[in-house]
């Protein structure tokens, strides 16, 4: 079959290429020792040129997929073992009953490393430093301050800094959305902005839909506002069912549904559009709104940017937060909402938890998104969040037992990963971090505490020798509880 690749961006086809030779490692149609795709062929079957092929294979090489033999080409140097090709993690079921949220102290516990510089860093879901635009926003900082000091030092009161709320109103067209700045309130950060739209929307004891597994920090929010949370099932590709999500309301008095759409934490999903449009307006005739966490957007590893429910609200029943915690800056903690028909209330709840934000950093965003290296900066930064994602999850695969499923995400830089049956993904977290490597253990993505064997695997760091070595022995614990599981089976027989 002949795969063209004419049309993604120049410059990055190798990104593409790269792809598509690891699909056929990972699949079995290329095994150790075969010889890959000569640059010559591949570049007329791929219809790109021989040096975006060469680059494509340097890389390769780089993630150890490929080794070079002098006088003679490329060959395979590692392959998944079949057992473990194209498994996704199963969808499951769950009860569809509203529960209270009870975290207690094991999300302090599992934060408590998130900045521990001794810990190899595959829990929390953090972008290293190093793939951050930091010159680049350091000089718009400096050009910030020297243009307005005095401003500089002053309170930001809602709803932010007006250039800021602007540009980002600019980027929104590109969906084909046109947004009124003045709709637009800054936050801090986008868990600021989820926080302040569930305030905004709902009232202690109410019942929120929540897609299952959902990013534990929306669960936090719901627990400490008294709220209700009930599991929606979700597909590792597509995202919420939105049969049982109809199912729910008609049978509940939702509130409000809360959703990442676009690349979910943690299962990497991304709604497809007629999806997202057949969302809104069944929220629309149950008067339902939504909250849309679009913090993973921007970082999408195919042509285009997918779209947002925003896009087809009708009435201003969407509220759609994101930040740029993950693409630019985690620690200027800019995040915003665009409020719509809620704009009045969220402003006051706002005003009563946060009076005034940094002026400085809002300025200096504003500077660096008029500079346009924002968008020079994402091509990179997708460039390395994909290649990072495709390693990481062929070295899972490679290391970990039999039975291990692992999603396959089209964005974002987590892997939700589908422990043996018999592993408690807990323990495994123990045992990890005793060895100096953090993971997020499945259970916090569920009001139910369901997905006991999975854990999210953060790849927003560079490979490096440190993650290798960790993966591999992350596989050889997992061998360990698998070993300990059989002696406790065949002892519990013995004794039957």
């Amino acid at each position: 079959m002949t795969v063209s690749m004419h049309a993604a961006s120049d410059g990055f086809l190798y990104d593409q290429v790269t792809r598509h030779v690891l699909d056929l490692v990972e699949k079995g149609t290329l095994k150790p020792g075969d010889r890959a795709p000569s640059l010559r062929g591949l570049s007329k079957q791929l219809k790109v040129s021989i040096s975006t092929v060469n680059q494509a294979y340097s890389a390769l090489q780089d993630l150890g997929v490929l080794r070079v033999r002098p006088q003679s080409g490329y060959y395979v140097d590692g392959q998944v073992p079949q057992s473990q090709q194209a498994q996704l993690p199963r969808k499951t079921t769950n009860s569809r009953k509203p529960r209270k949220v009870r975290f207690g102290e094991l999300f302090e516990e599992i934060f408590t490393v998130a900045n521990d510089p001794d810990v190899v860093p595959l829990g929390a879901a953090v972008p290293a430093t190093e793939l951050m635009p930091v010159k680049g926003l350091l000089r718009a900082t400096q050009r910030a301050a020297s243009r307005h000091p005095e401003k500089a030092l002053e309170y930001c009161f809602p709803p932010g800094n007006r250039d800021l709320r602007h540009e980002i109103a600019r980027r929104y067209v590109d969906l084909g959305l046109s947004v009124d700045p003045d709709d637009i309130i800054v936050t801090s950060g986008c868990s600021e902005a989820l926080a302040l739209s569930l305030e905004t929307v709902t009232k202690r004891g109410d019942i929120v839909a929540v897609e299952s597994p959902t990013y534990f920090s929306v669960l936090r929010l719901i627990e400490r506002m008294g709220l209700l949370a009930v599991e929606i099932d979700s597909d590792p590709q597509t995202g919420i069912c939105l049969d049982a999500l109809e199912n729910v309301l008609e049978t509940m008095d939702i509130k409000a549904v809360v959703g990442v759409l676009n690349f979910s934490n943690p299962i990497g999903s991304m709604m497809p559009d007629a999806a997202k449009q057949r969302l809104v307006e069944m929220l629309s005739q149950a008067d339902v709104p939504l909250i849309e966490d679009d913090i993973y957007g921007d970082i999408h590893f195919g042509d285009q940017r997918p779209g947002i429910a925003k896009c087809y609200d009708k009435r201003g029943l969407v509220l759609t937060c994101s930040s740029f915690s993950k693409s630019i800056a985690p620690g200027y903690r800019i995040g915003w909402v665009i409020a719509d028909r809620y704009r009045k209330d969220l402003m006051e709840w706002k005003q009563a938890t946060s009076s005034a934000m940094c002026s400085l950093t809002q300025m200096a965003m504003a500077d660096y998104l008029r500079s346009g290296e924002y968008d020079r900066h994402l091509v990179r930064l997708r460039s390395a969040y994909r290649l990072q994602v495709e390693k990481m999850r062929f070295m899972l695969l490679k290391h970990f037992p039999p039975g291990a499923r692992i999603t396959s995400p089209q964005g974002g830089f987590v892997l939700w990963v589908e422990l043996p049956r018999g592993v408690d993904a807990l323990e495994l977290v123990n045992r990890a971090l005793r060895e100096n490597i953090s993971l997020m253990p499945g259970m916090m993505f569920s009001a139910t505490r369901k997905y006991r064997n999975y854990v999210r695997v953060n790849c927003g760091t560079p490979w490096d020798a440190r993650i290798e070595n960790a993966v591999v022995r992350l596989g050889e614990l997992l061998r360990e509880m698998d070993g300990e599981n059989a002696e406790s089976s065949s002892a519990a027989l013995a004794d039957g």
